[in-house]
């Protein structure tokens, strides 16, 4: 990346920067190593294989930076050092969800790339500790030399999806729960939300998965724009799913929406939500919508369950021109995330000081 300087005011609205589409042009994709957590248990070795597959599968489109604690970057580097267009960087995390720990890149059409930094408490305080997730992107802009700003909502990267051109998604059980941001209004975090991201509209779910628990229902495991004005939504494949009437909900509420540049939503709806096989006695869902476009591709869970190529249609299909690239994730759902949730996008363009 060269280097572009250009005068800083408030926030990334105010400097008239916005946070690009996850399908936009990367510079890379950063990953974070898994960390000896006790949410791994004895399944810790499928989780490194599993990462590994992830990292292989983004490095054949554009370059992977893997992000290890300093315990694990000799495992990391042994593991992934044998992969072109991939590097180690040690930094100080808790754990490996990048998405919600890591910052949130933003650019301008003048200006540079630089990065928002939202409050985490590791999704309402049910991990500890978070100290070092928490202080990551601030780490990480010390690295790259780029500009950092700071939001005062708590929030996680997960939590939304945008088109890079005005309009947010996201879902009410994660913003407005007082395990994240206590005493705030809808009207104060929609502010705050589009300061950060220089959204104009923001579309307010009510579900995420049933089965999220972890994060109170990430947005990522149930919407994702594939272009501005067209998103991909999950539902469930019947009745007898916990998911049918909410996610119907979700898809009919996308349907009545009008984006940031006036049009209606084309919502493109995948039915097929499939299982692990029993983890210690528990089937996890992890849904295909929880995908992660590269530059020329899309890497998508695989897991071999039934309709898993009619899901790999539509996606292709809604994302033309790219490769589908399955990758195993059957430890991602156990842990709590997809492949979504262990990638981040950093877009393309000069760092912004």
């Amino acid at each position: 990346m060269s280097v572009f300087h250009a005068p800083a005011r408030t926030s990334p609205r105010a400097d008239g920067l916005r946070a690009p589409a996850r399908t936009e042009r990367h510079e890379r994709t950063l990953v974070a190593w898994p960390t000896e957590r006790p949410v791994w248990g004895a399944h810790r070795p499928r989780a490194v294989a599993e990462y590994r597959a992830l990292i292989e599968a983004v490095a054949r489109f554009e370059p992977v930076t893997v992000i290890a604690a300093p315990a694990q970057t000799d495992e990391a580097q042994a593991e992934c050092g044998d992969l072109d267009g991939v590097d180690v960087l040690a930094l100080a995390i808790d754990d490996s969800w990048i998405r919600d720990s890591g910052p949130i890149y933003v650019v301008g059409d003048r200006y540079g790339v630089a990065m928002v930094q939202f409050r985490f408490n590791a999704w309402g305080e049910k991990y500890l500790p978070y100290d070092e997730d928490a202080r990551l992107p601030e780490r990480l802009a010390e690295v790259a030399g780029m500009r950092r700003y700071e939001s005062p909502l708590v929030m996680e990267g997960g939590g939304f999806t945008v088109d890079g051109e005005g309009t947010l998604i996201t879902t009410e059980s994660v913003v407005l729960n007082p395990n994240r941001n206590p005493g705030w209004s809808r009207a104060e975090c929609e502010e705050a939300l589009c300061e950060a991201t220089g959204a104009e509209v923001v579309v307010w779910l009510e579900h995420g998965l049933a089965e999220d628990r972890d994060t109170d229902g990430h947005s990522d495991n149930v919407v994702q724009f594939a272009a501005p004005g067209r998103v991909i939504a999950q539902v469930a494949p019947d009745r007898s799913n916990p998911n049918w009437g909410p996610l119907r909900e979700n898809a009919e509420r996308l349907r009545a929406t009008i984006d940031g540049q006036g049009r209606r939503l084309e919502v493109i709806e995948i039915p097929q939500l499939p299982y692990t096989e029993p983890i210690d006695g528990q089937r996890f869902a992890a849904p295909y919508v929880n995908f992660y476009p590269v530059d020329g591709g899309v890497v998508v869970p695989q897991l071999g369950a039934p309709g898993e190529e009619e899901a790999y249609a539509t996606l292709a299909a809604a994302l033309p021109g790219r490769e589908i690239a399955g990758v195993p994730s059957v430890m991602l759902a156990y842990g709590g995330g997809g492949v979504g949730c262990v990638t981040q996008h950093v877009p393309a363009g000069s760092v912004l000081r």
